[in-house]
């Protein structure tokens, strides 16, 4: 199996609100926007990037407590949206926020 695992931090930019999967799993879309300098090939770059994601299950029931602006470190992985689409999306399979956890 490849890997495909991503640890991500930022600050949350926009919680949509709580749903239901037909299944009845709940799901919360969001948006986290990351800001670093970081040391590529001995210089210094500025990296900034907004990434969309979703999480499903307890992940998302805790993902929907919190607020946009809430500073977050997200787990999880990437996958496209949907099988007709190029553009990734991360899904969360844990969100760290200050002292409290999901996932």
């Amino acid at each position: 199996m490849e890997p495909n695992e991503v640890i991500l931090g930022g600050r949350l930019t926009a919680i949509e609100p709580l749903r239901y999967t037909p299944a009845g799993v709940p799901l919360a879309s969001f948006r986290l926007l990351h800001r670093s300098e970081l040391l590529e090939a001995g210089v210094r770059r500025q990296v900034e990037c907004e990434v969309a994601g979703i999480a499903l299950a307890q992940v998302a029931v805790g993902l929907s407590g919190l607020r946009a602006g809430r500073a977050v470190t997200v787990k999880g992985f990437l996958n496209r949206k949907n099988r007709m689409s190029a553009q990734l999306v991360l899904h969360a399979t844990a969100v760290e926020a200050g002292d409290c956890a999901t996932g």
